[in-house]
């Protein structure tokens, strides 16, 4: 890593290192190599390359070197057509074969869509593991009562358990979503220049061998299919598509983070984000505990919208069989959208296992605000003891607004106290089961087993597809 120079933070700060190898220079050389090989491997079986020159093509395949490479492509401007000779002056025997029949995005697109479908493998792995930690954390608070909010505002009461199992659903929706882009990525295929498969038409002419087999040849080395027309490159829509499931993924992840830094700051103080032993949270105020992970993830999140913007231009804008306006920007967009979620995947899953739960915090209040969310049904009780509805609802506001005033002044929360000494209420119901009925506990409905329910359907999630791993040769 050069610090003198200005270098991408997802080339060293964020993601994890085997996914900057993914899509680092030097495995897209090896990966090209392999396109090359597996095409001569091909044609071999037509005739056209013999075992020696096979051989040694094979001998030579990882010897990828860049230096030499870029040289070549300052004279002539191809960074692949450099690579080719690099690789052909390299095997003197089997060089003369290399990209036979071929077009450039016969390669470039067959290994970027393979690039594309190990990272989302890796995506769908990390975020398999996350939605685990979810789980866990769903079952142990289940029952754990705390005050919901609408508004920001204190609303009705809820458990944590189900609020985790709010965002546990999202991040199920963002697995399906990912899950089908994987399966929609399919390659452009060995096809030529415009993707008619003219060039190697007549390069298999009386082999006995048709393209149709020879792409699916290359193809299989890959555990890749192609669709049934294409131009010179794979559709660029695909590419929009997987960026758009990650920017979904990158909202839910949003959200989580936001809301853990609205429940750990002092108005609430509820749920925070692990916080190390030596951890600094500012250079001035050694005393903060800023949820700095959580701000990290709201931050990465808002790239991926971009990413997703610049892929849908180039689908837009790709013209006829092909304009070259998309490459540029594919460099940064699809390495780094991949990273940029797998960064936050992992930062959400260090604040997931490490959450922090200060029961004691939400058990006052539940004490200050709960006690609001029980008077509607003081309210549907006394009317069922034969009361004027709208008479009790004027009593029960006239209370309610006198305990916020209370609250207001920094006192305790005395809306039980008011109602139960209502004549207007007591009338009709016990004084006893009116302080029962403003117990918060007693008024999350099914929340528990939801959440429980949908922690058992992620612990049932099938293991997220991957293609298989390519050897060196």
């Amino acid at each position: 890593m050069d610090h003198a120079s200005y270098a991408s933070p997802f080339s060293w700060r964020y993601g994890r290192a085997e996914m900057r190898r993914l899509f680092s220079e030097r495995e897209r050389r090896r990966l090209w190599r392999m396109v090359w090989l597996a095409l001569a491997e091909s044609q071999a079986r037509s005739g056209l390359v013999s075992e020696r020159e096979l051989e040694d093509l094979r001998l030579h395949a990882d010897e990828v070197d860049i230096d030499a490479a870029l040289a070549i492509e300052r004279e002539i401007g191809h960074d692949l057509m450099a690579e080719i000779r690099v690789f052909a002056s390299q095997a003197p025997i089997g060089g003369g074969k290399v990209h036979l029949g071929a077009t450039s995005m016969d390669v470039e697109d067959t290994v970027e869509t393979y690039r594309l479908r190990v990272a989302l493998g890796l995506i769908g792995e990390r975020l398999a593991t996350l939605l685990r930690s979810f789980s866990v954390a769903i079952v142990r608070y289940a029952d754990l009562v705390c005050m919901g909010y609408t508004h920001l505002q204190p609303a009705e009461p809820t458990t944590i358990g189900y609020r985790f199992a709010t965002y546990a659903q999202d991040l199920l929706i963002d697995d399906e979503l990912l899950r089908a882009a994987y399966a929609q990525l399919t390659a452009k295929g060995i096809r030529g220049a415009v993707g008619t498969s003219a060039s190697y038409d007549r390069l298999l002419r009386g082999t006995g061998r048709a393209p149709a087999e020879q792409e699916r040849d290359v193809l299989a080395v890959f555990d890749l299919e192609a669709r049934d027309v294409s131009t010179q490159t794979y559709p660029r829509k695909l590419d929009y598509l997987v960026l758009s499931a990650l920017c979904g993924l990158g909202a839910s992840l949003s959200k989580f983070a936001t809301d853990l830094r609205i429940l750990s700051s002092p108005g609430f103080g509820e749920v925070f984000e692990p916080f190390g032993e030596k951890q600094v949270g500012s250079s001035a105020m050694p005393f903060k505990r800023n949820p700095v992970m959580s701000e990290r993830i709201g931050s990465l999140a808002r790239l991926l919208p971009a990413y997703a913007s610049v892929a849908w231009q180039n689908a837009a804008n790709n013209l006829l069989e092909r304009t070259l306006d998309d490459s540029a920007n594919r460099r940064t967009i699809l390495p780094e959208a991949m990273l940029c979620a797998d960064e936050m995947l992992g930062l959400a899953l260090h604040v997931v296992e490490g959450v922090r739960v200060d029961e004691q915090r939400i058990v006052e209040n539940l004490r200050t605000y709960g006690p609001f969310a029980g008077s509607e049904a003081v309210l549907m009780e006394a009317a069922k003891a034969g009361g004027d509805r709208q008479e009790l609802h004027e009593a029960i506001r006239e209370s309610s607004l006198a305990a916020h005033d209370a609250l207001a002044r920094g006192g305790d929360n005395p809306l039980g106290q008011l109602l139960v000494d209502d004549t207007r209420i007591t009338a009709l119901l016990d004084p006893a089961e009116v302080r029962a009925l403003l117990d918060p506990s007693r008024y999350v409905g099914d929340a528990p087993a939801r959440a429980r329910a949908l922690a058992a359907r992620i612990d049932d999630l099938p293991p997220f597809p991957k293609p298989r791993t390519l050897a060196r040769t």
